[in-house]
């Protein structure tokens, strides 16, 4: 992922490309982590290479200089690293959506981009992987909010701070 592949690819019309979004960026994130679905994978931990692009509507922080007026890429970075360590999750989108979910549901994100990375999976290839996009949704019902944590905690996966 480059600078100028950082552009959200909404459809027209959509409520979050009517506003402008501030992009918040981490990438090149190195972790190690088990993931997988074959028998070698499952044993020892391998590389993953995670790029991903939050967008914030019009961060407060251009005005106030304040890091608690938009995403603290460090606490980002910190958040990944423990999740890497806890997840219960064997295919890479399952991953991405784990993180996309974390951004938009912990740090308020509008709009994310997530690109997991196995860097050199394969002799022939330099890497492979998955690249989601997701859009915050309007307040779900706390039924539905409810509904989705345990799904979370039943996968192996427990959403928020710890």
């Amino acid at each position: 992922m480059n600078l100028h592949s950082l552009q959200p690819l909404l459809p027209a019309g959509d409520a979050v490309s009517a506003q402008a979004l501030d992009l918040v960026f981490i990438e090149g994130f190195t972790g190690r982590t088990i993931i997988g679905i074959h028998s070698s994978e499952l044993h020892d931990p391998q590389p993953l290479v995670i790029d991903l692009v939050a967008g914030v509507t019009r961060a407060r922080a251009c005005d106030t200089d304040r890091i608690a007026d938009t995403i603290d890429y460090g606490v980002v970075r910190q958040r990944l690293h423990r999740l890497l360590a806890e997840h219960r999750v064997q295919l890479l989108e399952a991953l991405a959506e784990a993180i996309a979910a974390i951004l938009l549901d912990e740090f308020g994100a509008a709009w994310v981009r997530v690109k997991v990375v196995k860097p050199r999976k394969f002799d022939d290839v330099d890497a492979v992987g998955v690249l989601i996009e997701r859009r915050a949704t309007p307040e779900a019902p706390r039924h539905q909010r409810a509904a989705a944590v345990l799904h979370l905690i039943g996968s192996g996966m427990v959403p928020g701070k710890r």
